[in-house]
Order: structure tokens, then C-alpha cells, then sequence
């Protein structure tokens, strides 16, 4: 096999070992074992509290120590293991460390798999921005066949789904000690300090107002992020239990549905140096924020007859959502922080949406549900979550456009795509 098709299904099996579960978990806790939104919001804000420390870990591991392609091996080996207990637990205390443990092991691979297709790339003189962006879509297909895989084999519902999952991981990880060797690059000084290590010496762009404004924001949005992962699924399910939705393709196919949600987002990554060059960052995310709103509320309204549109909208409209927010995000970081801390910025802004934002996102979502979004058996006003989310969104959206100032600066991003 050549290189760039051994990084191709490299990234094909990152994402599809995670898709197997993560859309459907929902219905899983919801659905299938009648957990409460607090109980499934403290096992989801896993995924948050492992990025909070794990990517910065593992990454000082694989700079001073361990081969990276080593190191993701274990850690997918790992994944699949404890994905493969997760069918004997039975209740949600004990799957929230289950769960803990899966994410430990998981979330800093997704780095580590960026790092090891860029060092083998450049080792064997390829154009990473070139080369880099085809392999890395093979992702988010990777993410989209999972999906339908666990849909088409009625495993939505039950947890043959982390089964799935775990064949996949333990393939991927076994597969991961044929690519060419990554050894330690030692980037980091023997010198530094903890802080340093740990890329928390850019905590003090806290003291810059506008950063910490972005920063702020940057977990505002974050919370909204997992959302509609967390509840999507089981939202469509729940249509089951209205008569003239019982026997709908939605309700059968509801995991194929919302996998339109990553087919869009493979397309308006193809848009964004367009919308950047026309209307600057700080409007691209804007579009992000007011697109959120959209999403949530397309869903609040939408239903599997006459109002499948909406949700088919709300997937189409996904792919700016997330895909603006994320890049251009990061685009603003790499053109208004220093170099020397541009690598730690870049992970502060990643721990401020995927890592507080997200778990905050998680948890409270969880409780809101709970004490005023459910009613007799454990029935959820799904209309009222989603409109609750999409005010909460343009809320955000119009703070965002009122305090946060920035200018837009076409010569920073031609210097970035340079």
C-alpha cells in the first residue's frame, strides 16, 4: 500500500471507530435503559473533561518519549477494549467511568493522528496543504459510514454499537504499527517549565480584552456544539411514539438522516476561503452563531411529514455551524497571537470549546432537560429543548456581534494560506 492511501484508511478508521456510537449513545441511554438527561449529559461531558488534559499529554509523551505511531496504537488497543465492556453495564454511574475511560484513550488520537499523517507526509516529501486536506475528508466519510453501519445492523438502539466501535479501534490499532516510524521530535525544551509543557503559558492572553472576549464566546459556542450529537438521534426516535410517525423512513433510517449533517460539512469546508476573503472572520462567525440558530430551530419545528424539510435544513445548515465556527476560529488565533505561543493558543482555544464549553454544554443541558423539558414516563417536550437551545444561540450570536471588535484584514489570511 502507498503512503497516501495508508493515511487515507488511517483517518477513515479514526473517525469511523467514534461514529459508531457517538450520534447514538442518546437513544441508547434515553431509549433503550430510561436514564434521565442529567445521568446521559454527566456520561457525555466525558468526551469534554478527557479534552481538557488528554491531547496535552499524550503530546508531551510523544514529543520526549514514544514513537507517535506507538502511542496511537496503545491508546486505540485501549479504546477498543473498554468499548467492548460497555454492553455489561447496566447503570449510568458505572457507564460514566466506562465511558471516561474510552474517551481517556480516545480524544488525544485525533491530534495524534493529524501529527503522524503531517510528519510521514513530510518525511516522504509531499505538499501537506495540498496533500493533507483529501486524506483528512476520508474522516468525516469514515464518521458517515459508521453511522449508517450501526443504523442499517439495528444496533441504534442497543449495544452492539460500542461493539461496532471496538472491532474497528483494535483493528486501526494493530494497523497503526505497519505506518513508517514517527519517533519523539523532543520540540519541547528540557528547560521549560510545567506550564510550558502543557501549553498553559498562553493563559495570559486572558489579560488582552479582546482575547479573552473571543475566548469567552469561543466557550459560549462551544456548549452548543455536541448538542444535537447528544440528542439528535433520540429526538427522531421519540417520533416512534406518535402513530402517524410511527412507520416513517425517519424514525427507521433517523442515524442515516442526521448523517446528512457530516456530508454537509465535507462541503462548506470547501466554501470557507471563499466566505473569509468576502466578509472576514469575524462575520464568518457570525454566520456560524446565526446558523446555530437555524439548526436547533428548524428541528424545534420540524417533524417526519410535512415538516421532514426542516430537518433535512437543519442537517444542510450543520455544515456552516460547525465548520465556520471551528476554522475560522482557529484562523483568528493564528493571525493575532504570537509565534511563540501560537501552538499553546491554538490549544487553549480547542480546551475552551471543546473542553469547558462542551461539558458545560453537556451537564447543564442535562439538568435543564430534566427539570423542565420532561414529563410523565420520562416523555420530553422536544420542541420546547430545541426552540430553549436556538434563543440560547442568538442570544450568544447578538452579545457576540455587539462587544466582540475586529477588523477585517485580507492581507493576515493571505499570509496564513502562505
Amino acid at each position: 500500500m502507498n503512503i497516501k492511501f495508508r493515511l487515507t484508511l488511517m483517518s477513515f478508521l479514526q473517525f469511523f471507530v467514534w461514529g459508531a456510537w457517538l450520534i447514538t449513545i442518546g437513544t441508547y441511554c434515553f431509549n433503550a435503559k430510561g436514564w434521565t438527561g442529567a445521568q446521559f449529559g454527566a456520561i457525555f461531558s466525558t468526551l469534554a473533561l478527557s479534552s481538557l488534559f488528554m491531547p496535552a499529554l499524550t503530546g508531551i509523551i510523544a514529543d520526549k518519549w514514544l514513537n507517535a505511531e506507538r502511542l496511537y496504537g496503545i491508546l486505540h488497543i485501549l479504546y477498543g477494549l473498554v468499548l467492548f465492556y460497555v454492553p455489561k453495564v447496566n447503570d449510568p454511574d458505572t457507564l460514566y467511568y466506562v465511558i471516561f475511560a474510552a474517551m481517556i484513550c480516545y480524544m488525544p488520537t485525533i491530534s495524534l493522528s493529524n501529527s503522524i499523517a503531517y510528519t510521514i507526509l513530510k518525511n516522504n516529501k509531499y505538499d501537506v496543504v495540498k496533500v493533507f486536506p483529501p486524506i483528512r475528508v476520508w474522516g468525516t466519510i469514515g464518521f458517515i459510514v459508521a453511522m449508517w453501519t450501526t443504523n442499517l445492523t439495528g444496533s441504534k438502539a442497543n449495544a452492539n454499537q460500542f461493539i461496532i466501535g471496538a472491532i474497528g479501534a483494535i483493528a486501526l490499532g494493530i494497523f497503526s504499527f505497519t505506518l513508517p516510524k514517527c519517533p519523539p521530535q523532543r520540540s519541547i525544551a528540557k528547560d521549560a517549565s510545567l506550564l510550558e509543557q502543557l501549553g498553559l503559558n498562553a493563559f495570559k492572553l486572558f489579560a488582552n480584552y479582546k482575547m479573552a472576549l473571543f475566548f469567552l464566546f469561543s466557550m459560549f459556542l462551544g456548549a452548543a456544539l455536541q448538542l444535537t450529537n447528544m440528542y439528535g438521534d433520540s429526538f427522531l426516535n421519540d417520533f416512534s411514539k406518535i402513530p402517524e410517525y410511527a412507520d416513517s423512513l425517519v424514525i427507521k433510517y433517523s442515524t442515516i438522516v442526521m448523517s446528512i449533517s457530516q456530508v454537509s460539512e465535507t462541503v462548506f469546508i470547501l466554501t470557507i476561503p471563499f466566505f473569509l476573503k468576502k466578509f472576514g472572520i469575524k462575520k464568518v462567525m457570525l454566520f456560524s452563531m446565526l446558523a446555530w440558530v437555524l439548526r436547533f430551530g428548524l428541528f424545534g419545528y420540524g417533524n417526519p411529514g410535512d415538516g421532514l424539510w426542516m430537518i433535512i435544513l437543519s442537517c444542510i445548515v450543520y455544515g456552516m455551524a460547525f465548520d465556520f465556527f471551528n476554522i475560522s476560529g482557529s484562523l483568528f488565533v493564528e493571525t493575532t497571537t504570537d509565534s511563540k505561543i501560537r501552538s499553546s493558543a491554538q490549544g487553549l482555544f480547542m480546551m475552551m470549546t471543546n473542553g469547558v464549553g462542551a461539558f458545560l454544554g453537556s451537564k447543564i443541558s442535562g439538568f435543564i432537560i430534566d427539570k423542565y423539558f420532561t414529563v410523565g414516563q420520562g416523555d420530553k417536550d422536544w420542541h420546547g429543548i430545541w426552540i430553549t437551545f436556538a434563543i440560547y444561540a442568538l442570544v450568544v450570536a447578538i452579545l457576540f456581534s455587539i462587544l466582540f471588535k475586529h477588523k477585517h484584514d485580507p492581507k493576515a489570511l493571505e499570509n496564513v494560506q502562505h
